[in-house]
């Protein structure tokens, strides 16, 4: 397996230090997750406050997910000279400030600016945060450090979604943003706190970064998160409608449901954190299989509460075993590119959650039912799974570079 070539942690950093480091860089993960994965839950609200249609606020999403796609290259690109650091100081001074602006949006014109602005520093906050954390562990530890990182974006489902969404709910939906502009800024003065300094690489440049997008294999890991991630978005997007609707679940207990997908989130980001450190293919061809099968099974379960509330546990838990996987596998696919590689994963995601959002709402559109994107979702982590065997086929042929 491929390391990346990091500059070492400070040589005083110990046990306590690096904890520290790794909540405060979790702490912008749950800053993130909450304003990307609150809007899906508060989507009646957000339609009314705004006087839109459901296909509109859903393009309040996608317009967030773009500005990852976006920002993700971009700005991991721009940043690579600057110490690791202070990109990521500078990226969620970015992230604060765009969401403070969505608390301010006057009308749905300007949330949509809003929110695709909020979306550009995202992929490339998660990018430089793993690589940060994988360069503060021994190699054999990166899939738990990332998966660390990762926890603050699944721990925001269980404790920042739910109350959020209850916040907005009572006393207005635009109160989610300013207080993920709030998290944003104690972020910020956690990481000044406790993340130590690290000198960029000596070769980092633009176009050190850019030579990762040379790489068929960064470009199939990307492919794989956009197509087997997909159903997770096009089952979650829709999940207030469909909990209300088909399960026939009181609006006033989403809380609880979003929390009970949280929750599934945070055991699938551990788990596929520490079955990656044992084999990162091995991981992404045993879950998107379980992803397809789960997505089937709540499909049917959905028709009555208490199978709804198994399922949404089961599929969150499912979709997050994928994610520290797969930015393993970005970051063994360009050891010479870490941060914008790894940034890609996140591009990826999001250009998943546009896609997802997308079909979902096609085939809602259609008529087929708010159960209908759950299907589209199985077919899709079949597809990913198609592109991860693929991938694995042209590494036995042409071996990762080390």
């Amino acid at each position: 397996m491929t390391t990346t070539k990091d500059a070492p942690a400070t040589p005083n950093t110990g046990t306590r230090h690096l904890t520290l480091a790794i909540i405060a860089l979790a702490m912008g993960g749950f800053g993130i997750g909450t304003t990307e994965f609150t809007m899906m839950g508060l989507l009646p609200e957000v339609e009314h406050g705004l006087g839109i249609g459901t296909p509109e606020a859903g393009h309040l999403i996608s317009a967030y997910a773009l500005g990852v796609v976006v920002g993700a290259p971009v700005l991991a690109a721009v940043g690579a000279k600057l110490p690791r650091k202070y990109l990521a100081l500078g990226l969620m001074l970015f992230f604060s400030l765009a969401n403070f602006s969505s608390f301010l949006a006057p009308d749905y014109g300007t949330m949509l600016v809003s929110r695709f602005a909020a979306g550009l520093p995202h992929g490339a906050f998660f990018g430089v945060a793993a690589v940060i954390a994988s360069s503060l562990v021994a190699p054999t530890k990166r899939g738990w450090a990332i998966s660390m990182v990762m926890a603050g974006l699944t721990v925001s489902n269980v404790i920042g979604v739910p109350f959020g969404t209850w916040l907005g709910q009572s006393f207005g939906w635009r109160l989610l943003f300013l207080l993920v502009g709030v998290i944003g800024i104690a972020t910020m003065a956690m990481l000044w706190k406790f993340v130590p300094f690290q000198k960029p690489h000596a070769d980092a440049s633009i176009r050190r970064e850019l030579a990762a997008l040379k790489r068929l294999q960064v470009w199939l890991a990307v492919l794989i998160g956009v197509v087997g991630f997909g159903g997770f978005f096009a089952t979650y997007t829709y999940i207030a409608h469909t909990m209300t609707s088909v399960a026939g679940i009181p609006a006033e207990w989403l809380p609880l449901v979003v929390a009970l997908y949280g929750v599934g989130m945070v055991v699938g980001n551990i788990v596929g954190g520490r079955i990656a450190d044992k084999s990162v293919m091995g991981t992404i061809y045993w879950v998107l299989p379980g992803v397809a099968v789960a997505l089937v099974v709540y499909a049917v379960a959905v028709h009555w509460p208490w199978s709804a509330y198994v399922m949404v546990f089961v599929v969150g838990a499912a979709g997050s075993m994928l994610v520290p996987a797969l930015q393993t596998r970005l970051l063994d696919a360009s050891p010479g590119a870490p941060s914008l590689a790894s940034s890609l994963n996140h591009a990826a995601l999001n250009v998943a959650n546009a896609l997802g959002a997308f079909l979902g709402g096609l085939v809602i559109a259609w008529g087929w039912g708010y159960v209908a994107p759950a299907l589209v979702g199985a077919v899709l982590a079949v597809l990913g799974l198609g592109v991860a065997l693929l991938s694995g086929a042209v590494e036995r042929r042409r071996p990762l570079a080390g």
